[in-house]
């Protein structure tokens, strides 16, 4: 598994291109007092500003593409060793131009009401700073014409998990793994 969120965070760590860029762009106000840049402080400063969100995306964008480019170079330097498949957990792997370096995508889908609750509660935001990162986003609707998988997540974790296991199996029964030892996700 590649997980976008976790590269985003390796490509602006202090001292990088992206950091100087980002501190450059958006002030040193993004900064926590060790030097880091505050996630938060920064969304909340170009999430309101579509042009804000543009520039932040031309810094971080390709940088995370190029990472997670090599790391599937590297799974497929591993001939028949390579797991059966590599997923790539980006929330924004559409907005990125990350559509062509997988075989499918699969979209997780949440009525908005569900979804502002559910960040406000993850993250303590409030309603309208929510809104600005949905917002923020390719609408839902756009969103649902490059999915090859849509998972419904309105539901409890049983159902969601359920709906996960079952493609993972289909996509195993693809690559031939199912029946060999292969794990599906519980």
């Amino acid at each position: 598994m590649i997980d976008a969120d976790l590269v985003a965070k390796e490509v602006i760590r202090p001292g990088t291109e992206a950091w100087h860029e980002l501190v450059k762009t958006f002030g040193e106000d993004i900064l926590n007092k060790d030097g880091t840049i505050d996630r938060r402080r920064l969304g909340d400063k170009v999430f309101a500003d579509p042009e804000a969100v543009r520039r932040l995306n031309e810094i971080t964008h390709p940088r995370i593409l190029e990472v997670i480019g090599r790391r599937l170079e590297e799974y497929a330097r591993l001939g028949e060793d390579a797991p059966p498949g590599v997923v790539i957990d980006a929330p924004l792997l559409i907005e990125a131009g990350m559509v062509d370096m997988v075989d499918e995508v699969w979209l997780v889908v949440v009525d908005q009401k569900t979804q502002i609750q559910r960040l406000m509660a993850r993250d303590h935001f409030g309603v309208e700073q929510a809104l600005n990162r949905i917002n923020a986003q390719i609408p839902l609707e756009k969103k649902k014409r490059y999915a090859d998988v849509i998972i419904d997540n309105t539901g409890s974790m049983r159902w969601t998990r359920a709906q996960v296991v079952r493609e993972w199996k289909r996509v195993l029964e693809q690559v031939g793994k199912v029946g060999s030892g292969e794990r599906c996700p519980r």
